[in-house]
C-alpha cells in the first residue's frame, strides 16, 4: 500500500491520476488532495477518497469547500495556502507526490517534496524548465526519485538505457509533437486565430494552458529543457518530429542504428499508470492499440518559422543562467494575455522573445528565492511587453 498526495488534483492530470488510484484501492491511500478553486469538484474527490487533508488557494475557498463536504469536513483537515502545499508535499505518511500544478506555481511544492525524499511523480514540467539545477539539487540531497510524467518524457524513461555513466550509447532522443490544431494553418490565419480554436487541440484533453503551449509548440520547446535535465542529454541530441496521430509518444535512437519507441492511444492514464505502479505494470483503464485500426504513422520536421517558440526555448537552453526561468515566466504571461484577448495568438512569441532579450544577462539562479525573484522579474517584463502590444 502506497500513500499518495495529489497536487493539482482537480486538473486534466490530477483527475487522471485518481482515476487510476481508484482502479486499485489494495495499492494506494490518498493522504491529501489540493485545488486552487475548484471547490465542487475537490469536494467530489474528498467525499470518495476520504484524504486526511486538502488544500485550496485562498481562505475563502477553503470555507465553501467546507460548507460544502458538511459533516464529511470533521474527518479533514483543510487548509489553504502556498506553505500548505508545502506541508501536505513533505508529510511524513506520504510515499508519492503527483506534482500536477501547472506553471511556476507548483515549484515550492515539488522541491518540497524532494527534499523530503519522496517518489515525485513529475507533470509540473515547469519545475525543471524553472530551476532545473536547484530542483535536482534538492532530489539528490532529499534521495528523492522522480518519475516523469509527460507522456513524450515517460516514453523516453521507458525507452532509455539503465545505464548512466556513457548514456547507454543514446545517439538522441525524438520528442513527438501532434502539430497541435495550426499545424496546417498560415501566419496570416495563426494571428487572427481565437482563444476557442487554440485551445481545440485535435487529439488531447488538456487545459487552456497547456493546450494554448501546444498550439505554439511552447510545449515541445519547453520539453528539450526537461529532457536535457531529466536524461543528462545535450540540446544538440534532442530533435522533435511532428507526429500527428499521436501514437508514437517519443523515441530514442541509439548509435547502433535502433530507434526505441513507446506507443498506445493518447491518454495520461497510461504514463501515470507507468509511474504509479513502477517497477510494476497496472491496469490503467486505457483500452489496448489496435494499429490496424491507426493504418498509417506519418513524421514530419516543424516549421520553425511558423512556430518560433521551439527556437526561443532551444536558445534559452543553451543560452544557460536565467534564461529558461524567464522564458516559462514570459509565456505564462503572454498565454493568460492571449487567452484573455489582450494580445493575439501570433504575439506569444514576440513577448517571448523580447523578455528574453531584454533579460539576457540575469545570472543563473542559486536557490528557490533567488528563482522566484528572477520568474517575478520576467512576469514584470512580459506584463509591460503585453500593455505595448494591447494598445
Amino acid at each position: 500500500m502506497r500513500t499518495i498526495t495529489v497536487l493539482g488534483s482537480t486538473g486534466s492530470i490530477g483527475v487522471s491520476t485518481l482515476d487510476v488510484v481508484g482502479r486499485h484501492p489494495d495499492r494506494f491511500s490518498v493522504h491529501a488532495l489540493s485545488a486552487h478553486r475548484s471547490v465542487e469538484r475537490l469536494a467530489e474527490q474528498s467525499l470518495r477518497f476520504r484524504p486526511r487533508q486538502v488544500v485550496l488557494g485562498d481562505a475563502g475557498a477553503a470555507a465553501a469547500l467546507r460548507q460544502r463536504l458538511g459533516a464529511a469536513a470533521a474527518a479533514i483537515e483543510i487548509l489553504w495556502g502556498p506553505e500548505a502545499l508545502c506541508q501536505v508535499a513533505s508529510a511524513p505518511p506520504v510515499d508519492v507526490v503527483m506534482a500536477a500544478i501547472v506553471g511556476a506555481a507548483g515549484l515550492p511544492s515539488a522541491i518540497a517534496a524532494a527534499q523530503t525524499g519522496k517518489t515525485i511523480l513529475l507533470a509540473n514540467k515547469e519545475s525543471l524548465v524553472m530551476a532545473g539545477p536547484v530542483f535536482l539539487e534538492a532530489v539528490s540531497r532529499g534521495q528523492a526519485r522522480v518519475l516523469p510524467i509527460d507522456s513524450e518524457h515517460n516514453a523516453v524513461y521507458q525507452c532509455f538505457p539503465t545505464r548512466s555513466d556513457d548514456r547507454g550509447g543514446v545517439r538522441r532522443i525524438l520528442l513527438t509533437a501532434s502539430g497541435g490544431p495550426f499545424r496546417r494553418s498560415s501566419i496570416a490565419e495563426m494571428a487572427a486565430a481565437r482563444p476557442e480554436q487554440a485551445v481545440a487541440h485535435p487529439k488531447w484533453s488538456m487545459g487552456r494552458k497547456i493546450s494554448v503551449d501546444s498550439a505554439t509548440m511552447m510545449n515541445k520547446g519547453l520539453e528539450i529543457i526537461e529532457a536535457h535535465y531529466l536524461f543528462g542529454v545535450p540540446s544538440a541530441a534532442i530533435d522533435v518530429v511532428v507526429h500527428p496521430q499521436s501514437v508514437v509518444h517519443s523515441m530514442v535512437e541509439y548509435v547502433d542504428g535502433s530507434v526505441l519507441a513507446q506507443l498506445g492511444h493518447p491518454d495520461m492514464r497510461t504514463p501515470i499508470a507507468h509511474a504509479l505502479g513502477f517497477p510494476d505494470r497496472i491496469q490503467s483503464g486505457v483500452g489496448p492499440l489496435d494499429l490496424t485500426q491507426v493504418g498509417s504513422l506519418d513524421f514530419e520536421p516543424p516549421d520553425p518559422v511558423r512556430f518560433p517558440c521551439l527556437r526561443l526555448a532551444r536558445e534559452a537552453l543553451e543560452s544557460g543562467g536565467a534564461a529558461p526561468c524567464v522564458l516559462n515566466a514570459a509565456n505564462e504571461i503572454a498565454v493568460q494575455a492571449f487567452l484573455d484577448g489582450q494580445i493575439r495568438f501570433t504575439a506569444i512569441a514576440e513577448v517571448n522573445e523580447h523578455v528574453l532579450v531584454q533579460l539576457a544577462a540575469t545570472p543563473a539562479p542559486s536557490d528557490l528565492a533567488a528563482v522566484i525573484e528572477i520568474d517575478a522579474a520576467a512576469r514584470r517584463a512580459a506584463t509591460a511587453a503585453v500593455q505595448d502590444r494591447s494598445r
